[in-house]
């Protein structure tokens, strides 16, 4: 018998009630947890429970462990004395961060699933009836929502499974396999860096043609803006520095998302969530839909009330801020009381406090850390603006110098008045300030070709000291293990893919 193309029940559950029935003198019954593909796209309330489907799925690959791990790695944390072997060997990044990975096999696959999904939609969307004009418009969003996640989810694989873009190899440079069908016998290889960007480029182009949403505060769907800011993004990443200053402009100028420029603002920004600078965040309710969280940071016991987080900042990150930033009793809270095996209880210790927990979506009196994720806000547009002005003539630095700026002044700075890789060097201390721990440290690094160099921690007495790998890490500029690996098992299932140099 010919096989055909089933989805698993887990996402068709909610269109299976929209499908036609089988008897068991069916000669080609379904299986009992899934549906036949053509099922499942037979009219517009199929077509908008795999939508949002698509958004449920979202929320879920942009917080939490899909973000925290890569600043783990990086050069901003110290593992304390407690921390369980809790990402370990991804913060270690010695002999044990192997192809077998936990964490590489993690993402790997749920970005590949996610796109698996987008592709049967982006194939059986056209084919439900459309009755009306408004019914097209909704099938035109939709399909431009399932374009522009296929293009993030390439774009944040092509990120962590490949070099860092350089137009001289782009195609050359291996990437990720490039899979636009969905199909469960297929073996792909890896297609190129280049190949992978131009997919990318297309899908947003496509998200562009069909996407009516108007860009607003706090969008909780995928808007026009929504696209531009994941455009600047992008082309950042690729080099194209006039390009991602025009998307971050354009964002910039639409004057829809005003920095916040009070220290009130700031902390209501992360503690309840406060939209007036998000581009774009995804739905959260206290009763149904719980995220990955960011507890790694503070580790709250209720039982003792203290505190005993895994990681902890290094002392140079917090010598970063200045007291008159905004940010720096935003991002970072000494008061607390911690409590680790080999201090009693105390406190002038900075934890991140980033993420304490949106008082509205506790669901008890103890913080579960929830949050509406901030996938986009106005203040990276001004730092990509200032970072691609940066890297042009004398017109295009003088702006990206206004840029700087205006984010540092929102923040309590005060101005600074340079030019040439002095003005660089203060978009990166920027963009480390702004952006701290929330997922970009690690790609900033490899893609400014800078080395992962830990320093400085805040107190040797907490912190793991007993092997260099820990606060001493010193990863050269360009190193293998700025490129994860492909995860070992689909190496061992799939013979068409070949592994990234420096790993077993």
């Amino acid at each position: 018998m010919k096989y055909k193309n089933y989805i698993n029940a887990l996402l068709a559950a909610a269109v299976i009630s929209g499908s036609v029935a089988c008897t068991k003198k069916d000669l080609d019954r379904f299986p009992s947890n899934s549906i036949e593909l053509g099922k499942s796209f037979q009219n517009m309330t199929d077509a908008k429970a795999w939508n949002d489907g698509f958004y449920a799925s979202f929320r879920g690959r942009v917080a939490g462990a899909m973000i925290h791990v890569l600043d783990v790695q990086a050069d901003q944390l110290n593992a304390t004395v407690d921390y369980g072997n809790n990402l370990g060997a991804e913060h270690r990044l010695d002999n044990s961060f192997l192809s077998d990975n936990g964490t590489i096999a993690g993402h790997w696959s749920s970005y590949y699933s996610a796109i698996t999904n987008l592709n049967i939609a982006i194939k059986g969307f056209p084919t439900i009836p459309i009755a009306n004009a408004t019914e097209q418009t909704t099938m035109n969003n939709y399909k431009g929502d399932a374009h522009y996640l296929r293009a993030y989810y390439y774009f944040n694989l092509v990120k962590r499974y490949a070099k860092a873009y350089n137009a001289a190899t782009a195609a050359t440079d291996l990437a990720v396999p490039l899979v636009l069908e969905y199909d469960v016998n297929a073996r792909p290889a890896r297609n190129t860096v280049k190949q992978i960007y131009d997919q990318i480029f297309l899908d947003i182009t496509t998200a562009k043609s069909l996407i009516t949403r108007t860009g607003a505060q706090g969008s909780k769907r995928i808007t026009t803006d929504a696209i531009t800011a994941l455009e600047a993004r992008v082309k950042l990443y690729t080099l194209d520095y006039p390009g991602a200053k025009a998307a971050a402009d354009a964002l910039i100028a639409s004057a829809k998302y005003p920095l916040y420029t009070t220290a009130a603002n700031v902390k209501a920004m992360w503690r309840t969530d406060i939209m007036g600078e998000n581009i774009l965040t995804t739905n959260v309710t206290t009763a149904q839909e719980t995220i990955g969280t960011n507890g790694i940071y503070l580790g709250y016991r209720a039982a003792d009330n203290r505190y005993r987080p895994n990681f902890i900042p290094s002392m140079w990150v917090i010598n970063k801020y200045d007291d008159a930033d905004f940010r720096k009793f935003v991002y970072f809270d000494s008061t607390f009381t911690v409590n680790f095996t080999t201090l009693a209880a105390g406190r002038n210790i900075f934890l991140i406090n980033k993420y304490p927990g949106n008082p509205a979506l506790q669901t008890s009196a103890v913080t579960n850390y929830m949050h509406f994720p901030q996938i986009f806000r106005i203040a990276e547009m001004y730092l990509i603006s200032a970072e691609a002005g940066s890297k042009g003539d004398a017109a295009a630095q003088a702006d990206g110098l206004i840029k700087l700026n205006a984010l540092r002044q929102a923040r309590g700075l005060a101005v600074v008045n340079v030019s040439g890789a002095a003005l660089m060097q203060e978009v990166k201390d920027e963009r480390f300030r702004e952006l701290a721990f929330e997922g970009f440290r690690l790609d900033d690094l490899k893609r400014w070709g800078d080395p992962i160099q830990r320093s400085a921690p805040q107190n040797t007495l907490v912190i793991v000291t007993n092997n260099p790998n820990f606060h001493q890490l010193n990863v050269p500029a360009n190193d293998n293990r700025f490129t994860w690996a492909v995860p070992f098992r689909d190496m061992e299932t799939n013979p068409s893919l070949v592994q990234n140099p420096g790993w077993q």
